[in-house]
């Protein structure tokens, strides 16, 4: 039976701001990408996460981002390839210290939002995610983009390099993503975006946004937890992933 991981990024309330609802999608889930306090979380509410995910069996991973509350990570921070690779290790060790609290152990890298999209193609920021992942320990798979710069050093570096798919996510026909500056960026309509991650597991194809059939081999497929109807959509997808014969496992 073929398989993919089927992964939401969770931990990202503050204080007294909620956001998502971690504890809901953790049924459909396969692999949490808990943030680190950087972009999104805290202490307290990063080791809840990490309790509900154990609770759950679903695999915890650290989403690193850029320094960046105020901005929630959406926003390039112009810091040196040094300062990045001490803020990314930080990150690691704060979760993994957390995880451990709560019987779990990181299994996996998920850079955020704006580290996420800027190593694509930035050779030094993404260097440095890499750098930072070996200083880590350097066992850590790192889940990216299909075709980023990152993916390429991860390999060169021998880390395990997962490609991976947003199905609540717009896509050019040249793969990337469409900027949330745009305003079809963001899908909503569980139907549509379940058809299109069944094409993803079974032909490894998405259509684009300008209707184009294009080629997305990828390991995990992602649902923002932020997203309105996050919880439901997972559960759509995830249903219409196992009615077409395929289990839905960590890659981790």
């Amino acid at each position: 039976m073929p398989y993919i991981d089927l992964n939401a990024d969770v931990g990202e309330s503050f204080g007294n701001w909620t956001m998502g609802d971690d504890a809901a999608i953790f049924g459909s889930v396969s692999s949490a990408n808990v943030a680190c306090g950087f972009h999104a979380g805290d202490p307290s509410t990063i080791a809840r996460t990490c309790r509900e995910a154990v609770a759950a069996g679903v695999t915890i991973g650290a989403h690193v981002g850029y320094r960046d509350l105020a901005g929630f990570g959406r926003r390039f921070l112009d810091c040196s390839p040094t300062e990045l690779a001490d803020d990314v290790l930080y990150q690691l060790g704060a979760l993994s210290a957390l995880a451990g609290a709560a019987g779990a152990t990181v299994k996996y890298v998920k850079p955020h939002g704006a580290l996420y999209n800027t190593i694509v193609h930035h050779e030094g920021h993404a260097q440095a995610v890499v750098d930072a992942v070996k200083a880590h320990g350097g066992e850590l798979p790192l889940l990216l983009l299909p075709g980023s710069v990152a993916l390429a050093k991860a390999e060169a570096r021998g880390l395990r390099a997962v490609a991976e798919a947003f199905a609540d996510r717009s896509y050019t026909p040249e793969g990337t993503l469409v900027s949330r500056r745009e305003a079809n960026a963001v899908l909503h309509d569980p139907a549509q975006v379940s058809a299109n991650m069944v094409r993803l597991a079974t032909e490894g194809t998405i259509t684009a946004v300008d209707g184009s059939i294009i080629a997305m081999p990828s390991e995990s497929i992602c649902v923002h937890g932020d997203t309105a109807g996050a919880v439901a959509m997972a559960a759509a997808v995830r249903a219409a992933l196992e009615a077409a014969g395929v289990q839905i496992r960590s890659f981790a």
